[in-house]
């Protein structure tokens, strides 16, 4: 008995070397994508499209900017674009990038079809699979190409962002499940018209606001979506630490979906009130700066989601004492 159990535990010893030997082996891997053809344009209209998605629905400037501005970013005030935000997750903490102009620390130093396959394909410039906090993986050609037109014109900024750090957990789950998220092989549109129509409305609330992103409940480890898309999701952390904000059921379900009362009267005038709870994560600053006709577009698409009967709730939580 006593060599069995010798044998067994010299076994397992083996084993965990070899998983953990494994683990920090795979820390550097690379993956392939495309480099899409886009490059940056210098027309006004162009520009001020980017100038839209970035500060408006696609969010950018409530991650890439840092603690010390947090509080006037919230606020609706301008803050600087060259990262540092720190999200702590379960499996370490990671950092938002530099995205000014800056040729050392920022977007300056890559090319425009480098900045286009993380933003399309999750691939970094050095091969990496980025953690997908940007999930503008369907933009459409046009306004792929209208961010960094804009982003080409932010000055650097020379801030040097801290590397992400990984416990071991996280190590692990970078060595074995995180992956690109951007798929090689679909079908991105050329352009997408603005207008109030469901299928703009789809596309805002999809591929550019993300939407869904916060909205469904997800996996904190991989990212992956465990929930009913739009039924929203209990107990996504708030920005104190240990509190919790419970992202609403935005689908039409008659009895548990936050908007079955509301008209759009409601809806718009909520965007334009800004946060209004200290904990959400939702970036409020941003979207206060939709449009009424795409508000409207987003509106007509929430109301062709199948019904989700799921109670996610009071809207928010105290911080922990």
């Amino acid at each position: 008995m006593k060599r069995i159990l010798k044998w067994t535990g010299i076994v397992l010893l083996l084993v965990v070397a070899v998983f953990v030997a494994t683990v920090f082996g795979r820390q550097h891997l690379q993956f392939e994508a495309p480099y899409p053809d886009i490059t940056a344009s210098t027309d006004s209209a162009v520009i001020a499209r980017g100038s839209y998605l970035v500060n408006g629905p696609a969010h950018c400037t409530g991650c890439h900017t840092d603690k010390a501005h947090e509080t006037a970013f919230v606020k609706g005030e301008p803050v600087p674009l060259h990262g540092g935000m720190p999200f702590v997750l379960p499996v370490g903490t990671i950092y938002s990038r530099n995205i000014t102009n800056d040729k050392t620390y920022g977007v300056g130093r890559l090319s425009d079809q480098e900045i286009a396959r993380t933003l399309r394909y999750g691939v970094g410039s050095d091969g990496r699979a980025i953690f997908d906090f940007m999930p503008f993986y369907m933009l459409s050609d046009a306004d792929l190409q209208a961010v960094i037109s804009y982003l080409r014109t932010v000055p650097g900024d020379p801030v040097e962002v801290p590397p992400h750090t990984f416990n071991f957990l996280g190590k692990a789950v970078k060595a074995f499940l995180i992956k690109p998220m951007g798929p090689l092989d679909a079908e991105r549109p050329k352009a997408v018209r603005p207008d109030t129509s469901v299928v703009y409305g789809e596309y805002l609330a999809n591929s550019v606001s993300n939407c869904a992103g916060c909205h469904t409940e997800r996996d904190l480890m991989t990212g992956d979506f465990i929930g009913p898309r739009f039924a929203g999701w209990r107990h996504m952390e708030g920005i104190r630490p240990g509190s919790f904000f419970n992202t609403p059921n935005l689908t039409p379900d008659p009895v548990t979906g936050h908007l079955h009362s509301w008209d759009f009267a409601q809806f718009k005038a909520r965007f334009r009130a800004g946060s209004t709870f200290p904990d959400s994560q939702m970036p409020w600053a941003n979207f206060a700066r939709f449009s009424d006709d795409d508000l409207k577009a987003i509106w007509n698409y929430l109301h062709t989601l199948k019904p989700v009967a799921n109670e996610t709730g009071p809207l928010k939580e105290p911080a922990a004492s």
